[in-house]
């Protein structure tokens, strides 16, 4: 509980108030990357300068959120799945959702008018907007200080620009081969991976 704590007060504070550049980049796994965490996942990716984080976008569970957060005001009404976001804290709810004004509580600023945040003060009121761009996640995916910059230059990833109409597509059964297809068709991205893995 402890240690869950620590890592909630330190992605908080990493988010801010949401007023930096957009930092949203998609990861889509190459065929036979092994991690069974990340085999043919695309994940939505944003970094501060002390976290680096996601979501996995194509990965819808059975899953409610009155389920993982039953004392939440709405919880019952929000009837949509949740995501597996990733292997870290399963147990908390992570939201991907549009804003046109930035949230006043923590989160990360991932698109122009789209925000990434696991703060209760950004999620609620989205609840209570049916219609609403959000998609909720259980958990989401973290890495260590150069550890998806090693992981990019091994080849395990291919990187492509986020758009808001992919990461809010309501079906992700087909997203992976889709965005491989796209990676392995188009022109070289290796300078826009580069200077992401140098940054």
């Amino acid at each position: 509980m402890q240690r869950m704590k620590r890592w909630l007060l330190l992605l908080l504070c990493a988010a801010g108030p949401a007023l930096a550049q957009p930092t949203g980049i998609l990861l889509v796994a190459k065929p036979g990357l092994a991690d069974p965490n990340f085999r043919e996942s695309v994940v939505l990716v944003t970094r501060t300068e002390s976290a680096t984080l996601g979501v996995v976008l194509n990965r819808p569970t059975t899953m409610r959120l009155a389920n993982l957060a039953p004392r939440w005001p709405g919880a019952e009404r929000y009837q949509e799945p949740l995501y597996a976001g990733g292997p870290v804290m399963q147990q908390v709810v992570v939201a991907l959702f549009v804003a046109e004004v930035p949230p006043s509580a923590p989160a990360f600023h991932v698109l122009p008018r789209v925000y990434l945040s696991m703060h209760p003060d950004n999620i609620e009121p989205l609840l209570e907007r049916p219609g609403s761009a959000v998609r909720l996640f259980a958990g989401f995916s973290g890495w260590a200080p150069r550890q998806l910059e090693a992981e990019i230059q091994a080849g395990g990833w291919y990187v492509l620009r986020a758009n808001e109409e992919l990461l809010f597509r309501r079906d992700s059964a087909g997203l992976w081969t889709e965005l491989v297809q796209k990676a392995q068709g188009a022109r070289a991205l290796g300078d826009f991976a580069t200077r992401v893995a140098t940054r």
